[in-house]
């Protein structure tokens, strides 16, 4: 899969997701692209068919909504940077538009998709 880590979120996981070989990731810092507006952010993630990773949920989300078709936005709940370790936090799951992503130890990001009930 292909993702585009907000700058936001720490560029360590990026690097880390590289190494494992799992997934294609960037981070503005690989392309000395930091404090770009979210607009070309987002415009660049579609260009390039990348999931954004982020914990910017009201931005990211308005911008999702204004186009018929997009890779992804998985959005990260925010939490306080001193929680981290150094790949982000060690285990977390979102359940959001029918789909659960999971971040795990080891570099794994698992999507699974919800069956509405």
């Amino acid at each position: 899969m292909r993702f585009f880590i907000d700058e936001c979120i720490s560029p360590t996981l990026s690097q880390h997701l590289n190494q494992k070989g799992l997934h294609d990731v960037i981070h503005p810092r690989d392309r000395s692209r930091l404090r770009d507006p979210d607009h070309v952010v987002f415009a660049r993630a579609i260009d390039e068919d990348r999931i954004i990773v982020t914990e910017n949920a009201d931005d990211f989300r308005k911008l999702a909504g204004a186009v018929d078709l997009h890779p992804g936005l998985i959005i990260l709940p925010s939490v306080a940077r001193e929680g981290r370790t150094a790949h982000g936090p060690s285990d977390r799951t979102l359940e959001e538009g029918g789909r659960r992503t999971s971040a795990r130890p080891g570099g794994q990001l698992r999507v699974d998709h919800l069956g509405r009930g």
